[in-house]
């Protein structure tokens, strides 16, 4: 089939390299020509796993294309995906629908041949029947039809997901658009791959409804780790006990500073919004937003009450900048609120990132930036570990402490056995855990 997809940014470029790596003939389209210019010279512009080379091998085979020009995506289509930024908007909070407006009405004017419209973008409910009536103005002389298709990819392990889904869900409202989206997604079949069709507005509120159970999830063994913390428990322990039960799952209940992204802090402020407007409250989103934002500003105090309560004039070594691993992307990265602080309280923070530190340095241009785990902590007076990156999982203890002016580790992440680095000298905090020593003196 031959697809456009209007958006190169992260889900418009892994949907049309592994679309195009089905086979499928792909013509991605995007207005900043510069970007454009970098991917035809074959510089991704983002980092996932496993792209780079999905994209270079697709354009190698001429299925993948990147342009400026919408009109010449569109001509030949027989699917065309949205797949632009929808930012929530500073002033109220909703979701910023003016690009995807925008793509659509341009869709409009340039269709030339009946096709088929895809929100692949995470939009509120009810955006696809704007959409619908925006290309009706327009008034394309072959008839469109319109469907939604939500996005469901892990920064991360985005490829994964997308050639091996949960699900596909599609929200369309005839039978002739459903057999082309069945045929989009044919070449997954043979992975048994379970494809949903309904409405579009459920198509839309399932988006939003998944990513607000899992920040849920998140928000709520965090709160059990304070629990934990507060009766000497082990707050591992008890989300392993949780999840063996197979109505609850292992999955999103890893305990840490909080979740960020560009989906769930974004995501499920659409949704509380949303409910608001239509006088159907969501408050235990409203709760999860709440507790998260509350959740990262915390562990900002647990790190200046590990270093006495005093971190002016103190170095303080932070080990992982992205809101997870494996990507560089650092939207609402708990990163950022933790070295707001210290920088507030007049630490001098270092800090090291695999793939985070050319966009971390954009907001953050004056703190230090190391090479690598072990010049990020020379001199530090405590380490603190943010992200749970491999590389942070294997560090060298007895070089670490070596390198410190004094050994205070506090594992955000607790990516560490605490006996194991309280054995090497350390004062070790982590969450929702008690050290050896604190639990000889209980």
């Amino acid at each position: 089939m031959n697809i456009g997809i209007i958006g190169c940014g992260y889900v418009g470029l892994v949907t049309g390299a592994c679309l195009a790596d089905f086979g499928h003939t792909i013509a991605c389209v995007d207005r900043d020509a510069t970007r454009v210019a970098e991917l035809n010279d074959g510089k991704i512009p983002i980092f996932e796993p496993g792209l780079d080379d999905l994209i270079l091998s697709n354009v190698r085979e001429q299925r993948l294309r990147f342009t400026t020009d919408l009109a010449s995506a569109v001509a030949d289509a027989d699917v065309i995906f949205i797949a632009v930024g929808t930012p929530r908007r500073e002033s109220d909070g909703h979701a910023d629908l003016s690009h995807v407006y925008a793509a659509a009405a341009e869709i409009g004017r340039a269709l030339k041949k009946f096709a088929v419209v895809v929100t692949k973008s995470t939009v509120p409910v009810g955006t696809a029947d704007r959409i619908q009536q925006i290309l009706a103005d327009c008034n394309p002389p072959h008839g469109f039809s319109v469907a939604s298709n939500p996005e469901f990819l892990r920064e991360g392990a985005a490829i994964r997901d997308f050639k091996f889904p949960d699900r596909i869900v599609v929200g369309a409202s005839d039978a002739k658009t459903r057999e082309i989206m069945s045929e989009v997604y044919r070449p997954l079949f043979i992975n048994q791959a379970p494809l949903m069709f309904t409405d579009c507005r459920t198509s839309e509120l399932i988006k939003y409804a998944a990513n607000a159970f899992l920040a849920t999830k998140i928000t709520f063994i965090n709160e059990i780790a304070d629990l934990c913390e507060a009766v000497g428990a082990d707050v591992q322990s008890v989300a392993r006990g949780m999840g063996l039960d197979n109505r609850i799952g292992t999955k999103f209940l890893h305990a840490g500073p909080g979740y960020g992204g560009s989906c769930f802090p974004k995501d499920t402020l659409a949704l509380i919004k949303t409910g608001q407007d239509q006088g159907a409250p969501q408050r235990i989103v409203e709760a999860v937003a709440q507790i998260n934002d509350q959740r990262k500003r915390a562990m900002a105090r647990k790190v200046i009450a590990a270093c006495d309560g005093d971190v002016r004039g103190k170095k303080i070594a932070v080990l992982g900048l992205t809101f997870k691993p494996n990507t560089d992307d650092i939207r609402d990265a708990p990163a950022i609120s933790i070295v707001t602080a210290l920088q507030d309280n007049g630490a001098h923070v270092v800090a090291y990132d695999p793939h985070g530190m050319p966009s971390f340095k954009k907001m953050f241009e004056e703190i230090e930036y190391a090479k690598d785990p072990y010049q990020c902590v020379a001199g530090a007076s405590a380490l603190v570990i943010v992200t749970e990156w491999e590389a942070f999982r294997a560090l060298d203890l007895k070089r670490i402490k070596a390198a410190m002016v004094t050994p205070v580790l506090i594992d955000l992440r607790d990516i560490y056995r605490p006996d194991e680095v309280v054995r090497h000298g350390f004062t070790y905090l982590s969450v929702g855990r008690r050290t050896p020593d604190a639990a000889a003196k209980a």
